[in-house]
Order: structure tokens, then sequence, then C-alpha cells
């Protein structure tokens, strides 16, 4: 299964106790306190340091030997003692991780009596570095009352600086958990400011039909969570425009049964928090709509959405009411939408998740649409995907009034993780490839691009670069300078700014002005343009003397860059002059060819 990145690895520890003379639930008879330090090395490798404390609650039963199963594939170096010296711990690795295994030095007999025993290990499969990014996962507990206490420590290098989250959130930045913050999900802690991604896209066009169409595709764009950078498309698109949801379509022309393939090379810049975005109540309430897929309408959604009420409480009865349903992702099963996932709570997978997440949001009046991109992950049970040879997952956004922002959300994980928290904070592991609120189906993601007969092409590949350096931004703007304008007539032209960078440019004023045309000084608004994409601006200076014949420079300002252009003026007279001596030449060449040809065919005796 194709994956880049990491993610959570989530380690569930069982415990084991061998009574005599018969068997028995550990909790009933002895009492358990864990206190769990974990160690992580500048190469990231974890040394744990696991000190038990079992004390007998009986007169009738003993222990001789203990067993516990961690979660960790790869436990090396493993020791263990009591009070009387080392023990001779045995190691067998299991399904889901590793068994751990031993006899005491003497057995823990009479009421109240303890045993302290330590057993140490090292393992990398706490703290791994992707790309810009640390992450620290710690193990949760299959039950939590099996345990008296259960406390864990981690302790990091200084070089990794102050955690960029913590989950579950701490008050402060300590990095010790109790057994009921641990619970089934454990700990994930994340070091960085910022993740990277190099991406490469396959986008494979066909026009079946006999005329030709126009066509576009939807290259990652930059949000309030990332930016991206596109450095390399071929062949290079018409243009490339931003839609109402703030996609980028590149545009491309397909003549009658051609086909061919995009490829797009390009960076995205992971953020943790969202960036303002302050949208209007007007601008807000198309994402209030009912759409295909998320009856908002629907009596039982709003039934439902009316004891929710919040975002918050939305995600919390996604979380514990729906069950994922591996099987979906295997025999790609339709979409159920909102309603039928409702129904159906048992058959869920991302997009059923994100649908019904959408349609209670919108039915509480909470805006709200689907994002469709790249999910960082190597546990495909813990972190499932829909899409698993392009990586591709879905999760769903809602708009924080308060804030200002679209916040991201990721229900599904919650739930597969067994309660890592995806609503405060989500992760640097989410990459948004589509937007979608106005329309629930389209645009269609980078991986939805295919020819029938080539389905398994793998058309996502992300990495994590070596080096990245931000791009400089880069504009040019063409006029149309050989094109002649006349005197005495107002002097229209229409200056072309194409974004020749590769980030995003936002919407800014171009300034035009001259010396010597008036007004002097004039200011357009251009729209924001994504790489590739390409703006047309109309100015219009007023009319100058008849017997003007020359070019008039121009300076033209747009995003701190200065450009140099020109426009050409004609005398009106001369222009006539012109336009009536070619109608006149033509009009006598026609004449010309006529009578010859009718001369030709004067019959000769």
């Amino acid at each position: 299964m194709d994956r880049i990145c990491t993610r959570l690895l989530f380690l569930f520890l069982f415990l084991f106790f061998y009574f005599s003379p018969n068997d028995a639930f550990a909790s009933e008879y002895f009492s358990t306190s864990y206190y769990v330090t974990y160690t992580v090395q500048e190469n990231g490798n974890t040394h744990a340091n696991m000190r038990v404390t079992l004390t007998n609650k009986t007169k009738d039963y003993f222990a001789s030997s203990y067993k516990i199963q961690v979660g960790f594939e790869h436990v090396q170096n493993l020791e263990a003692k009591d009070p009387d010296g080392p023990l001779n711990p045995k190691l067998e690795k299991v399904e889901g991780g590793s068994l751990i295994e031993a006899d005491f030095s003497k057995r823990v007999v009479g009421e109240g009596n303890q045993l302290v025993y330590t057993i140490q290990f090292d393992t990398p499969d706490v703290a791994k570095k992707d790309g810009e990014v640390w992450e620290i996962n710690i193990p949760g507990l299959s039950d939590a009352n099996e345990f008296a206490d259960f406390t864990a420590e981690v302790k990091v290098p200084a070089s990794f600086g102050e955690p960029a989250y913590i989950k579950p959130q701490q008050r402060t930045n300590k990095t010790i958990f109790t057994k009921d913050q641990l619970g089934k999900s454990g700990i994930s802690i994340a070091y960085g400011e910022k993740q990277v991604y190099a991406f490469n896209l396959f986008y494979h066009l066909k026009n079946s039909n006999l005329f030709p169409i126009r066509t576009e595709i939807a290259l990652p764009p930059s949000t309030n969570y990332q930016d991206v950078y596109i450095e390399y498309m071929n062949p290079k698109p018409q243009n490339v425009t931003i839609d109402g949801d703030g996609n980028w379509l590149a545009t491309y022309r397909l003549a009658p049964s051609q086909r061919f393939t995009v490829q797009a090379r390009g960076t995205a810049v992971i953020g943790l928090l969202p960036k303002k975005e302050p949208l209007s109540k007007k601008q807000l309430e198309k994402y209030l709509v009912q759409k295909p897929y998320w009856e908002s309408a629907n009596p039982e959604i709003k039934k439902l959405s009316a004891e929710l009420k919040t975002p918050r409480a939305i995600y919390d009865y996604l979380v514990k009411n729906l069950e994922y349903d591996f099987s979906r992702v295997v025999e790609n099963k339709p979409r159920l939408g909102a309603l039928g996932t409702l129904r159906q709570k048992n058959s869920a997978v991302c997009l059923e998740f994100t649908d019904l997440f959408i349609a209670l949001a919108r039915a509480a009046s909470i805006p709200a649409r689907e994002v469709d991109g790249f999910a960082n992950t190597e546990n495909s049970r813990q972190r499932p995907l829909s899409l698993v040879k392009d990586i591709l997952h879905a999760w769903p956004e809602y708009y924080d009034l308060e804030k200002q922002a679209w916040v991201m959300v990721d229900p599904t994980w919650g739930n597969t993780t067994g309660g890592v928290d995806y609503f405060d904070v989500l992760d640097f592991d989410h990459m948004a490839f589509v937007l979608r609120g106005v329309d629930s189906e389209y645009p269609v993601p980078a991986g939805g691009y295919k020819y029938e007969e080539d389905e398994n092409l793998k058309d996502v590949n992300v990495s994590f670069p070596r080096f990245f350096e931000i791009p400089k931004a880069s504009i040019s703007v063409v006029t149309d300078e050989k094109v002649s304008h006349h005197s005495l007539l107002p002097v229209k032209t229409t200056f072309t700014v194409t974004n020749t960078g590769q980030g995003l440019s936002p919407a800014q004023k171009i300034s035009i002005a001259s010396d010597e045309l008036t007004p002097k000084l004039q200011f357009e608004e251009i729209a924001a343009l994504p790489p590739f994409g390409h703006s047309d601006v109309q100015v219009e200076f007023d009319p100058v003397p008849i017997l003007t014949n020359k070019s008039f420079p121009l300076t033209i300002t747009v995003g701190g860059i200065t450009l140099a252009g020109s426009i050409r003026v004609t005398p009106l007279l001369f222009s006539v002059y012109v336009i009536a001596g070619g109608s006149f030449i033509a009009l006598l060449t026609s004449i010309i060819f006529v009578v010859t040809k009718k001369t030709r065919r004067i019959p000769v005796s």
C-alpha cells in the first residue's frame, strides 16, 4: 500500500498474569500502577522505561510471572529486573506488536504485599521525523480500568523546540499524562512550524467527440492552511482561474478525438492553524444550501441537527456513532450521502463522515464544505484512506464566525484512531487538492482523471523535498504596442497581466502612469492570479491632437514590480486616407479581375 509519510502509531498495552492455583482476572486480585518514561534521542530512537508496582489484593492468590503485550513492532535491548536482580525476559513478535514474558524471582504472596519491577527497551516506533516535522506517538491503554494508576512521561531533546501541538491538549507544554488522558487513543505530539510536500501529479484528458471541447483540471490551491507553488506544467494551460470556492482550474482545449496527459509539479507548505478569511453573510449563504449528498433540508437530518447544534457536537456524534467500513474501500461501493449514512451508520468511509457532517452543519445554519486531498499516513487501520492507490482522503471544514476562518476537522480519523482529537487541532498531514462547497461533486481532485484502460495508474506522487525556498513573485504585463490608436478619439488599450511566478499573486492594484497622456495616473483592480494564470485590464486615455503620430511611453506598476510599455497613436486623417486608399485599390483590383474574366469568355472566330 503506497504511503509516503508517517503518523500516529497507536499502541495497545495488554497485561496478563499467571496465577496459581487458578487463573483469574488481574484487576480482581491485583492492582497495577505504571510509570512509563519515553526518552527520545536526537536520532529518533526512544528508550522506554516501565516501572510497574504490583499489589496483591487477596490472601488466596499470588503472581509468579507476567506477560505484557506492547504495540511496538520493533523492540530492542530488552531488559527486566525486580528487587532480587535481573530477570530473563522473553520476546515474541505477535500480531499488532510484541509480547514480553518473564518469571519473577519470588512470588507476590499475601494481601497488601507489593512487587516493584522494571522493563526497559529501545524502539524506533515512537518518534519519527518526516520533512520539517518530528512526531511523537505514545500508546493508549486497551482498558484503563485494568490499572490502578498509569502515568506516561515524554522527554525530547531541546533541539526539538516547543511542541506545535499536544494531543490531548494540555494547559501547559508539560508532557506528563495520566491514564484518563491516555485513554485508548494515546498521545500525539508534533514539533515543527510547518510541513513541506513536493507533489508530482498526472491528469489524463481525452476528447471522444467529433468537435473540439474546452475542459479544465483542478490543481492543488493555496488555502488558509496551505501555500502552493506550481513550478512546472506540461503542456501549459490556456489559463488558470479561481472559482467561487478558491479552486485553481487550469483550462485546456482538446481537438476532436485528441488525448494527452498533463503533468503538474509543485510544492505545498502546510501550516497548523488556519489564517483569517473574513467572509460576509451573503458570501456564506451558498454554504448553507442543500445539495446532492448533503440533504440538509431532510426532516431526519434537521431533527438530529437541532439536538446537536454545534460543530463540536456534530463531530463527537460522528466519531461515536459511525462505524468505518473497510469493505467499502476494497469493493468501491457507491457514495451513500448524508441521509444514507444516517440510516446505515455501520457502513461509512471518509466521504460518508464528511457528507453527514456537512448536512448536519448546514441544517444548523453552520457554513460547511468538503475538502478532498492527500493524506499522510502509514497506518491504514487507524488512519485509512478512501482511494489508497492515490492516497486520497476526504474531510469537512466549517466556517467559524468568531475566528473568521474556515476550520478543518477530520471525524473519520477521530473515529478510527479511537478518539485522537482531530477537532481542536488537526495536524500537518492533510493537504487539500479541491474544495467543494458550491457543488458537492465538482471539481474532481488530482487522481480522478484517468483513462478507462489505465485505471490502475498511480497519478498522485507526494514526497518530502530535501531543500525548499519560497520562490520570488513574478508578474509580466503585455501591451498591444503594435496596434495603432487614432488621434481625436479616446485612446483605449488592453494590458494582459500574467502571473509568471510559482505562487499565488494576490488581488491588487495596477497603476498606469504617463507623462504625456491624460489622465497621467490610473489605477485598476486585478483579481488574484494563480500560477500560469492571466487577466486582461482595459484602460482609456483622453484624445490627443489630430496630427499626433508617435508612441507614448508608459510606466506600469503591479505587485511592487515596475515595467515599461508604450501606446502607438497615428493621425485620424492619415488612417482615413490609408483605409480609403486600400479600399480603392481593392475595388479597382476587383473590377479589373471581373473585366478580364469576361474578356476571356468572348468567342474568337
